[in-house]
């Protein structure tokens, strides 16, 4: 994702920098983290988006949006690659664009459980709590049979920045952070989920502009 430039009256360039290398050089990480998007921000591929953040190291960061549907559906997509989806109201649920890269691949975004599948990344905050996110094919096949995970979303796509580049968008105002609630993924419509992550900062999505500060 390309660093969105400030407008005239945000942060200065100089300023960004000194922030985006404050933050690589703490310990702080947002996995399990929010990214709400700000209406400063300068990527059209993430207005209005909410992204659940699985990593977050000095080297990179890497999420999923959630609030942003496609007209294709789990049936349809279990159809692709041959497998019938057997879990009916399952099978109507939208797969979600989750990113600008790797479109072509599936992101399966799952609560955590004792079953391992053969590729997925955990993501874990300071308290150890966190969702996973499987990429394995092993893990279509256990939902196809009724033996998936509790709360699936399902992703085309995932975002993806650099070092420093999130910490640099932050501190340019492209996003607001905070504590991830996953019934905001798996029990909100998708249309309220980046309403209903503004509200767990105390706010009213209304009250945003683009000069508010991150939080």
């Amino acid at each position: 994702m390309s660093d969105p430039s400030p407008a005239d009256g945000q942060t200065s360039r100089s300023d960004e920098s000194h922030v985006a290398a404050s933050m690589r050089s703490s310990t702080l990480s947002l996995a399990n983290h929010f990214l709400i998007a700000m209406p400063s921000m300068a990527d059209a591929r993430f207005s209005d988006t909410v992204v659940y953040l699985l990593e977050h190291t000095p080297e990179r960061a890497m999420g999923v949006v959630i609030n942003r549907p496609t007209d294709l559906t789990l049936e349809k997509l279990f159809e692709r690659v041959d497998m019938k989806l057997e879990i009916a109201v399952l099978g109507a649920q939208p797969v979600c664009y989750g990113g600008p890269m790797a479109t072509d691949r599936g992101f399966v975004l799952h609560d955590q459980s004792d079953v391992e599948y053969g590729s997925t990344l955990r993501a874990q905050d300071d308290h150890g709590r966190g969702l996973s996110l499987t990429t394995s094919k092993d893990v279509l096949e256990a939902m196809a049979d009724g033996r998936g995970p509790k709360h699936v979303m399902v992703a085309l796509g995932y975002a993806g920045w650099d070092a420093g580049q999130l910490e640099s968008e932050i501190a340019l105002n492209a996003w607001l952070t905070v504590q991830a609630d996953p019934a905001v993924i798996f029990e909100t419509p998708h249309a309220d989920r980046r309403s209903s992550a503004m509200h767990l900062l105390g706010f009213d999505p209304a009250m945003l502009s683009g000069e508010a500060g991150h939080a």
